[in-house]
């Protein structure tokens, strides 16, 4: 049905996103600032820049120095999601559209020694507009030579969705992530294990 399968990477491909919000919270902690892991769950899928400018945090610089430093230890040993390599194996073509860094993806993903399984990875440094936005998917698709309507995009995140609506490319949520249906009425698929990709192709 798919020729092509995107793919988020953060509560999609590896389970990090609890990683990151602690690591969230900690830094906020430390100015003096109180926030409980669900008021910052809308930091999943959005860059890290972004998340603190929505905050209205005053010093961005360090903040997201400090909040990268805090998370780095933990992100060398991030798990991958359990089948989700097997799965990633037997697909065709594969891509990640993430909103990571460079810089984060070096200290977390390339520490698993999966990325000869895509042939693109477009992280926030690769696209001056981001998820929500179609920009990032649009750039996967130029990079890989997919056409949208050959293309499936799986993540966990609204941001994800809007990104594929955005880019007239079909949504599978990775339920294993998103934890709820919630608010993703409009995704074509709903996988709630990661094998359930493999009915695609």
């Amino acid at each position: 049905m798919y020729t092509t399968f995107i793919f988020d990477l953060d509560g999609t491909i590896i389970d990090s996103e609890q990683i990151g919000l602690k690591a969230l919270q900690d830094t906020l902690r430390a100015q003096g600032i109180e926030k409980e892991i669900g008021e910052l769950r809308f930091a999943l899928g959005i860059p890290g820049l972004r998340t603190l400018e929505i905050l209205n945090i005053a010093d961005i610089p360090t903040t997201l120095e400090s909040w990268a430093a805090r998370e780095k230890p933990f992100m060398k040993n991030v798990p991958i999601f359990p089948d989700m390599l097997e799965v990633i194996t037997q697909l065709p073509k594969k891509g990640i559209v993430t909103s990571q860094t460079r810089e984060e993806l070096q200290s977390g993903f390339y520490h698993l020694g999966i990325e000869h399984h895509f042939q693109a990875i477009v992280s926030a440094d690769d696209t001056i507009k981001h998820k929500p936005n179609p920009d990032p998917l649009e750039f996967g698709l130029h990079l890989m030579g997919c056409r949208p309507e050959e293309t499936i995009y799986i993540g966990d995140s609204i941001y994800d969705l809007r990104c594929a609506n955005a880019a007239g490319v079909d949504f599978g949520l990775a339920l294993w992530g998103a934890k709820s249906r919630s608010e993703f009425e409009h995704a074509q698929y709903i996988f709630e294990k990661p094998k359930d990709i493999l009915t695609l192709c």
